[in-house]
């Protein structure tokens, strides 16, 4: 397989050629160049796509933040991880990257001896972003869809869900932010159901999606709140840090969070929300997994699946890490294998198909 090659953007000389050093010491990795500030960085994509691109925030010509303009303008689909002292947990820096486009972000070590573990981690992210489906094409522009997704059982025809649908359930992961903002601005008209949805994210950044995803689609979009009520044409994000779960009494449908020990190194996990979902709403469920890593939601699909609902994942060529989808589409629970762009007309046909 082609080692994954890797643009590095740095004003520094000595964090480039750190950056080097950690990158080019990866047998599945290489340096496909770099540049020393956001406009130099831009030509080089220009003429030679890479896979990936590692960008620092602070930067002379261009910064960091321009740069990501610029880059998911031209090119929406090549994956940019921010690489910055100012990019931590909770930092206003880091939101704003994550809402320009920023596939992920490792905090660039303050001192000589943080440098290992910093290194470590980034590599880790880049071979997360570059993984399977990811780096199989070049970055080109808007993703190309492959021909066939190898490995997966055949889905059924795409009729209609044996039954109506009362609530959409989305799960995401790596690149998940981009690809819900990229559903939920073609979802027309809106779904008139509740929408629910797990976003692997840090707290204090799951607020900044949900009011990204109300911007785009004008669906009123909030983070999750112990004992709310779902109410159709809304939508709820869990909340960074807290798995989210519904209870039924009645008619009436609640949100509920908890701080429960992880679920697949998750919290929120996918998992926990289907298999809630399944247990409130049994077939009557449109299920929507993302692309991401891992393998949260198989467990709750597998749920949703054994109790009727209909359950769409992302397809390989288009997904930036296809380990949750996949791992779905490789056990045959999914009945539809779609690329990014069909999935919200999906959405809209199968909710409305049963009204």
């Amino acid at each position: 397989m082609a080692r994954k090659r890797v643009l590095l953007v740095d004003d520094s000389v000595v964090i480039r050629k750190f950056l080097s050093d950690v990158v080019g010491g990866h047998p599945a990795l290489e340096v496909a160049g770099a540049a020393p500030n956001g406009k130099v960085a831009l030509a080089k994509i220009e003429l030679d796509p890479p896979d990936v691109v590692v960008l620092d925030i602070e930067m002379p010509v261009m910064d960091g933040f321009e740069t990501l303009k610029e880059i998911k303008k031209e090119r929406p689909g090549l994956p940019v991880i921010m690489f910055s002292t100012l990019v931590t947990v909770g930092a206003p820096a880091t939101a704003e990257a994550l809402r320009l486009g920023a596939t992920d972000y490792v905090t660039k070590p303050s001192d000589g001896g943080e440098r290992e573990q910093a290194g470590a981690k980034l590599v880790e992210r880049i071979l997360a972003v570059t993984g399977a489906g990811a780096a199989a094409r070049r970055y080109g522009g808007p993703a190309t869809q492959a021909a066939a997704t190898p490995a997966v059982a055949p889905a059924p025809d795409r009729g209609g869900p044996a039954g109506r649908v009362d609530v959409l359930a989305i799960g995401a992961s790596t690149g998940g932010p981009d690809a819900l903002a990229r559903v939920f601005e073609n979802l027309s008209p809106p779904p008139p159901v509740p929408i629910v949805i797990v976003q692997h994210m840090p707290a204090h950044f799951t607020g900044q999606l949900a009011k990204r995803l109300e911007r785009v689609s004008g669906i009123p979009v909030r983070e999750g709140v112990d004992g709310a009520e779902l109410l159709p044409g809304s939508a709820w994000l869990a909340p960074g840090g807290q798995h989210m779960v519904l209870s039924r009494k009645l008619a009436t449908v609640r949100l509920h969070l908890n701080q429960d020990p992880p679920v697949n190194s998750c919290r929120p996990s996918v998992d926990v929300l289907f298999e809630s979902v399944a247990a409130t709403y049994r077939q009557r469920v449109l299920a929507v997994v993302l692309t991401g890593m891992g393998e949260d939601g198989l467990r709750g699909a597998t749920a949703l699946s054994e109790a009727g609902a209909h359950i769409v994942v992302q397809d390989e060529a288009s997904s930036v890490v296809w380990g949750m989808a996949g791992a779905i589409a490789k056990a045959g629970i999914s009945k539809d294998v779609l690329p990014l762009s069909e999935i919200a007309g999906e959405v809209t046909r199968r909710v409305y198909f049963g009204r």
